[in-house]
């Protein structure tokens, strides 16, 4: 564990966040962006979620992909240059002028972006006491409020009235300057380098032997069912305000923003109730909460725009709370040596969880003659269920301690563990 001074440690999560919220703003502005997108390229819901899949799914390949080398790299070189890959994706995204371009950017992004999600998760391991990392979990959280707050409805303002690439042109400028702070604030976090990481010949095994961990096994599939349930719903959002509702695009930017105002507090304050009665307690409390506004939002009769407004936030609010202690919980799984690998799977797995939840949605959704989205309601219901399903699972997420106190059951069916990285 390395040794860094309140204030700094406080900087280098902060800048995290800031890491994260362009990575979150990346993906998430392509969702009200979708009536624009859908016009601009004359493309049906299904290829809509197919645009927003292609960066989930690269996301969790690239992600599935960093657990052979993630931890053999000094942290900070990792993240700065695979930043920088992030930012020249945007710059190819922002210029695409036909779909196929546009679907080929958007697998770049997701490529970089599923890799610096592994790198962020695994120096907030590194560099986190496991007491505070609840707390600091809900400030890395807070990505999504500012995204929300900030970056979403900025980007929604900019494509309305300059089109649809200039929120990709304002996110190149925000990771660079991004990156500029990143080179000052992240000191060298090399100390696994000192555990003499597996040769190549190895890696392939020692793959298998993570996802041959029952443990393990038990906690992707616990993240992949959240994130179907999530992305099930979310995508879709957007579209069907503006084919159903009415909504002008413009309008979009003030639900996020006070949907994102909202979870910029609550983060924060769900992480240290998850450090004072447990990830698991207030994940299930999350879930059960977070049932209720799902179903209206899928469900919305026709309502004035101050009641979107308020159903929205309390949808973003409980939707939200859910992975702060979820994302507390799986940092808990791997043994210290595997913690780099672990969390860069586990980030491969929510990113294929969000692609296939995304896709999938798509699929249940058509579209009538007159431009309406229909089958939203069943979108609802199967996306409440599958959150159900995992407060059912959850107790099946079993932490290293929990194996180290039960010495009969530390080896799971013989699977040899990983050589430490």
């Amino acid at each position: 564990m390395y040794s860094l001074s309140p204030a700094h440690e406080k900087r280098l999560l902060w800048l995290l966040a800031l890491t994260q919220f362009t990575i979150i703003m990346d993906f998430m502005v392509m969702m009200p962006l979708g009536p624009q997108i859908m016009q601009a390229f004359q493309i049906s819901p299904a290829a809509f979620a197919t645009a927003v899949s292609a960066y989930s799914w690269c996301a969790g390949l690239s992600g599935l992909f960093a657990v052979t080398y993630i931890d053999r790299f000094d942290r900070r070189r990792l993240l700065l240059v695979v930043y920088a890959l992030f930012a020249l994706s945007n710059v190819i995204c922002a210029l695409a002028d036909s779909y196929s371009l546009l679907l080929a950017a958007r697998a770049f992004a997701g490529i970089t972006g599923g890799v610096l999600g592994s790198v962020v998760m695994a120096i907030v391991s590194d560099a986190i006491p496991a007491h505070r990392r609840g707390a600091a979990m809900g400030i890395i959280m807070t990505a999504f409020s500012l995204a929300a707050i900030a970056g979403v409805p900025a980007g929604v303002i900019l494509g309305a009235h300059f089109g649809w690439a200039a929120p990709f042109i304002l996110l190149v400028v925000l990771s660079a300057l991004i990156w500029v702070a990143a080179l000052q604030i992240i000191p060298s976090l090399a100390g696994h380098l000192s555990k003499h990481p597996p040769a190549l010949s190895q890696v392939l095994p020692e793959l298998w032997s993570l996802f041959s961990n029952t443990r393990h096994l038990n906690a992707f599939a616990f993240t992949f069912t959240m994130m179907v349930s999530q992305m099930l719903v979310i995508p879709f959002i957007s579209p069907t305000l503006v084919a159903k509702h009415g909504l002008q695009p413009e309008m979009l930017a003030w639900i996020y923003m006070a949907g994102g105002a909202a979870t910029f507090f609550t983060s924060r304050l769900v992480g240290r109730m998850a450090d004072r009665y447990g990830n698991r307690r207030v994940f299930r409390v999350a879930v059960l909460l977070s049932a209720l506004p799902v179903l209206l939002v899928t469900h919305m009769p026709d309502l004035a725009f101050v009641w979107i407004l308020v159903l929205f936030t309390c949808f973003m609010v409980t939707v939200s709370g859910r992975f702060v202690p979820m994302q507390a919980l799986m940092t808990t799984v791997p043994e210290p040596a595997r913690r780099g690998a672990f969390l860069s799977a586990n980030s491969a797995i929510q990113s294929l969880g969000t692609g296939c939840g995304a896709w999938l949605g798509g699929m249940m959704l058509s579209t009538t003659a007159n431009g309406q989205i229909v089958g939203y309601g069943t979108v609802g219901w199967t996306a409440v269920a599958l959150a159900i399903a995992a407060v059912l699972w959850v107790n099946r997420v079993k932490s290293a301690e929990h194996k180290q106190s039960a010495p009969a059951k530390e080896l799971d069916a013989g699977v040899e563990p990983l050589s430490e990285a």
